[in-house]
């Protein structure tokens, strides 16, 4: 397996750490699925922030939110309250927020009349997106089932957003012209990133294939019939 920098043992440890908020976030009446949404509406809040500039408010409300994030699966599993319909609205809200939240980059950037910030807000967007679908696709084909596609490649959710957040923040409390160049460099290195880690899953599925079965499942493409 193509490791990823956020080992089993890390991902296990901080979901542990994030069980006692989420069963006070349950005593407060909050149910898995609306702290999703919750997540969603900070994801929201900070492509809204993104549009005006904001960029420090923005990483402020990336890291939030990705902290946000652990408490719904962590619930659930605290709650035994975990389901099908759970995993698929969270997977769906994830990409949504991160949708929202790219697109807010490439709006406050063509704001400032800096195009080319926009264009790597668009690319590091698809390529993030391809890092997901590889996961989502491969799993719903029986490969690496569970969670095990999330430790393959060097640059899963976690690794892209704390990126992401140190590009914001920096290039919010810079003063310097090169403000710019510093959220450019930093949505480059996610783009990279983000297709190292699908060509990564790629090749970790390809190895799980076994010849004679390579293209007897869904021959015409992603569409069933």
């Amino acid at each position: 397996m193509i490791g990823s920098v956020v080992s089993p043992e890390l991902r296990a440890r901080v979901r542990g750490a994030a069980i006692p908020i989420a069963l006070a976030f349950g005593r407060m009446g909050l149910t898995p699925n609306a702290l999703t949404v919750i997540g969603f509406g900070i994801a929201v809040m900070a492509g809204i922030a993104a549009t005006q500039q904001a960029w420090v408010a923005a990483g402020l409300l990336v890291v939030f939110g990705g902290i946000f994030d652990l408490f719904d699966g962590a619930l659930a599993r605290a709650t035994n309250k975990v389901s099908r319909l759970g995993a698929f609205l969270d997977s769906v809200f994830d990409r949504a927020g991160e949708a929202v939240l790219y697109l807010g980059i490439a709006i406050g950037t063509l704001g400032a009349g800096h195009e080319r910030g926009a264009v790597l807000a668009a690319t590091a967007m698809g390529a993030s997106f391809m890092v997901s679908y590889t996961r989502a696709k491969s799993e719903s084909l029986g490969f690496t089932p569970g969670t095990g596609m999330a430790n393959v490649g060097v640059a899963p959710r976690e690794v892209r957003l704390v990126l992401l957040t140190l590009g914001l923040l920096v290039s919010g409390m810079s003063t310097s012209p090169s403000s710019n160049e510093i959220l450019d460099v930093t949505l480059a290195l996610i783009t990279v990133l983000a297709i190292i880690t699908t060509i990564q899953r790629i090749v970790h599925v390809t190895r799980q294939t076994p010849p004679e079965t390579d293209h007897q499942a869904n021959p015409g493409g992603d569409e069933q019939p």
